[in-house]
């Protein structure tokens, strides 16, 4: 895919957030309805300054579209999601490694650009390389390796025989289990052992990018590289509720106070 060129209009935003999980029950914000609710405020009130909106992977704790099926809940989201869109308002979903097996549903009833791997793009000038952060830089190779597994047409195809209620109710409880096993894990920053950093640092070397912006991680970070550039990463929904937000000259963090 050929870079993104976005132009926002002056006085719009660009918006990212990452990681809301849904469909899991975890976390200090409380039940898994209730975090919904929280990111559904959070889109309304944005609405009026977005120029963009970009939601790095990990929307859905899991996700995966039958011919006919597609997992039951999040419909506020959905609906706010499409409401955006419906205002010209241009919303990119990244998929995660929770949520990998999006495919055509959402572009055609939400209306949002469906994204698969990282993105160089320039934002009225300012070059971002954006994605969701799973199986990026060295190591992780067990990952890796399940990852091509998981993204394969067979296993997609072999997966789909299975009857939604089951295969659904299978993926979910997997895909739980193995986000509350590793948490704690996930919170701990490892400075220059980070494989996101160290992919940053390696992108720099072959093409400048003054932000490097990801999720996966469920740590708010915001690491200086070589000159200006910096590598973000939104953190979650799951306990932060932190988003960023670029007005054309600067780059924030900030924490949803609804």
């Amino acid at each position: 895919m050929d870079d993104l060129d976005l132009k926002i209009q002056q006085g719009k935003r660009a918006y990212f957030a990452s990681d809301f999980h849904l469909g899991i029950r975890v976390g200090s914000t409380g039940t898994e309805q209730l975090r919904e609710r929280a990111i559904v405020k959070w889109l309304n009130a944005i609405r009026s300054d977005a120029g963009a909106v970009f939601l790095l992977g990990d929307l859905f704790d899991f996700w995966f579209e039958y011919r006919h099926v597609v997992p039951r809940g999040f419909v506020r989201f959905q609906a706010a999601v499409a409401s955006l869109c419906d205002d010209g308002i241009p919303v990119y979903f990244f998929s995660g490694n929770h949520d990998l097996w999006m495919s055509d549903y959402l572009e055609a009833e939400l209306g949002v650009v469906i994204m698969h791997h990282p993105v160089s793009l320039t934002i009225n000038g300012t070059a971002f390389h954006i994605g969701h952060g799973d199986g990026l830089g060295p190591g992780d190779s067990r990952y890796k390796l399940l990852k091509k597994a998981f993204t394969n047409p067979l296993a997609q195809w072999l997966f789909r025989l299975l009857h939604p209620d089951l295969g659904i109710a299978l993926a979910r409880r997997w895909s739980a289990g193995s986000r509350l096993s590793k948490l704690d894990r996930f919170e701990e920053y490892h400075g220059e052992g980070e494989h996101l950093l160290r992919y940053c640092r390696d992108m720099e070397l072959q093409r400048h990018h003054k932000y490097y912006i990801f999720g996966h991680r469920h740590l708010a970070l915001d690491v200086p590289l070589t000159g200006e550039s910096r590598y973000i990463n939104l953190g979650d929904w799951l306990n932060s509720r932190v988003y960023a937000v670029f007005d054309g000259d600067e780059f924030i963090l900030e924490k949803s106070p609804l």
